[in-house]
């Protein structure tokens, strides 16, 4: 798998897994995207400051994957940049966006490398998320819709139409390197969740498409239980929502206020105080961190 690219071969890719204490989830993964059937992959692993031996598990079970440590959590978003600036650095023609939690069949890289070829207007193309737990149950077609009004996302789970305030899905994006050098990459005032939908409505007023590879089928571990959102969830989604709406909504003031208020309404009717707690927690945050300055380019 790990040829060095000739003319006329595979463009080279460098797939980028971010990891927070989750090594065994990023074993199975990257088990996945050893036996991916294409020559030229290289894969990154960015490590976000793990408290437990996540990098040693790592390199052992994978001693090929060029292994990232940093100091502390990033963020999901800073986390991917890390691993993209570099693979960059080496010459990837492609960046290869995966979850941790995820299991790409062998075809997966290949047909998102088609669909590129493809269409050269693509500035990202996704794949199709199945729940791991339930394979036959579509979690997201390619990705979703964001309300740029309320805040609020919905998840394509059929063949749709990619227009308007579409976005595909962080969980799995190959995003070309000219689009990284025109647009960008992720924002980084995002700590988790949002970010995926900032990068596609950046790319979209660029003009750049959105496009899937509509005969993947990529596992993932996400929804495999139902519980309740977390408090600290709640927490991080209620300042990624604020700032999303500030960099994109039409009148700003009065979508931030709509979110709020029906993100409260929302935790006060299922009497969840811990989260309705988080959101005003999220508020400070954003609040906090109103005047600093966080880059979205390589």
């Amino acid at each position: 798998m790990m040829q060095e690219n000739d003319a006329g071969a595979s463009p080279r890719v460098t797939c980028v897994v971010v990891n927070w204490n989750g090594w065994q989830d990023t074993v199975e993964c990257l088990h996945s995207l050893r036996h991916q059937d294409y020559d030229a992959l290289d894969v990154i692993v960015v490590d976000n400051g793990s408290t437990n031996d996540s990098c040693r598990r790592i390199r052992e079970a994978h001693p090929w994957v060029t292994v990232i440590e940093e100091e502390r959590n990033l963020g999901f978003p800073s986390g991917c940049n890390v691993g993209t600036r570099l693979a960059l650095q080496r010459g990837a023609e492609y960046v290869w966006l995966l979850n941790n939690d995820t299991i790409a069949p062998a075809d997966t890289l290949k047909k998102l490398v088609r669909r590129a070829s493809a269409n050269p207007r693509a500035g990202v193309i996704g794949g199709v998320l199945y729940y791991m737990h339930d394979p036959a149950q579509v979690q997201a077609w390619g990705g979703g819709r964001i309300n740029l009004w309320t805040g609020f996302v919905s998840h394509f789970v059929q063949p749709t139409d990619f227009g308007g305030n579409a976005y595909l899905t962080g969980a799995c994006m190959l995003l070309p390197r000219k689009v990284c050098e025109d647009v960008g990459i992720f924002y980084e005032g995002f700590f988790m969740y949002c970010d995926d939908s900032d990068l596609c409505i950046r790319l979209r007023r660029a003009g750049y498409e959105l496009s899937i590879a509509e005969d993947t089928a990529i596992l993932h571990k996400e929804g495999a239980s139902s519980p309740k959102r977390s408090p600290l969830i709640d927490r991080f989604a209620t300042t990624s929502g604020m700032r999303l709406l500030k960099r994109h909504a039409p009148v700003p003031a009065i979508s931030i206020t709509i979110f709020l208020l029906l993100r409260m309404a929302n935790r006060v009717r299922r009497f969840e105080w811990k989260n309705l707690s988080a959101v005003w927690q999220g508020i400070e945050v954003y609040l906090k961190e109103g005047r600093l300055k966080f880059t979205d380019q390589i």
